[in-house]
């Protein structure tokens, strides 16, 4: 392409989001990602969050070389898939790992070309090669992208204040890092909890937490949690119900109030 001023534009392109769906364990966030149209799955060995949940899915995937077989049938094959789901990169993160050790005959990410952190620097390639691909659908088929994951709490250590606890999404900190900057929406789901403070007698007090049947989806980024988004993703309400039908209704919107 020759680049010269008369190609500049301001149209705005809406494109399908590409998502990081992260939540505690069993909170839904498998059969949230079914909601979404045509949406075929990616499952990952030790994820079995789909079996019970009628919507197309590629057999269980083993290896990274197995992951990128099927990432290429969906680039090279015509289909009418809108949103490829991975579950979950917690899942294919020790495939990469795999990988890695076997290229370099290693028997431990760790111990990869002698250690340092060189293995976990050698898998963010592979990273980039996965959303390379992702982006790649994207751009040619319309076709958004959700990478499902699990959570950790680590603490988090903020020179502003004190030290705290924190969920963070559950790999490799540089590789979790690289995903969230290349996401349009980072979302974080769990089940909403109450602490009710209770009488414990002679003037003291005592915090009870109370579990409840309710699931909800937090879209922006807290000290306890990850989250945001950019464009009209970075604009929903901070809580809602984890239905697919409110977010695409908040997502609607705020599209249609800009």
């Amino acid at each position: 392409m020759a680049f010269d001023l008369s190609i500049i534009s301001t149209e705005i392109i809406h494109r399908p989001p590409r998502i990081i769906l992260t939540g505690s364990e069993k909170c839904g966030k498998s059969t949230f990602a079914s909601q979404f149209p045509n949406a075929v799955f990616m499952p990952i060995i030790q994820e079995e969050g789909i079996d019970g949940i009628h919507v197309p899915k590629f057999p269980t995937i083993c290896s990274y070389d197995e992951f990128i077989e099927a990432l290429g049938a969906l680039c090279s094959q015509e289909h009418g898939y809108e949103y490829v789901v991975i579950d979950s990169a917690s899942a294919l993160e020790p495939l990469i790992w795999q990988h890695v050790c076997r290229k370099n005959g290693a028997d431990s990410i760790e111990k990869v070309g002698g250690g340092f952190g060189k293995g976990y620097t050698e898998a963010l390639s592979y990273w980039g090669e996965i959303q390379d691909a992702l982006d790649w659908l994207r751009n040619n088929k319309n076709c958004g992208t959700i990478i499902i994951s699990h959570t950790v709490i680590r603490q988090a250590v903020d020179p502003l204040t004190e030290s705290y606890d924190t969920y963070e999404i559950d790999i490799n900190k540089k590789a979790a890092a690289k995903l969230v900057r290349w996401a349009d929406c980072v979302l974080f789901a769990n089940k909403k909890t109450i602490i009710k403070t209770e009488d414990a007698g002679f003037g003291a007090e005592r915090k009870r937490a109370i579990g409840t049947d309710e699931f909800k989806l937090y879209t922006q980024k807290r000290p306890a949690h990850p989250g945001g988004g950019r464009d009209v993703y970075g604009k929903l309400p901070y809580e809602m119900n984890l239905d697919y039908n409110k977010f695409a209704e908040a997502v609607e919107k705020v599209r249609n109030a800009n």
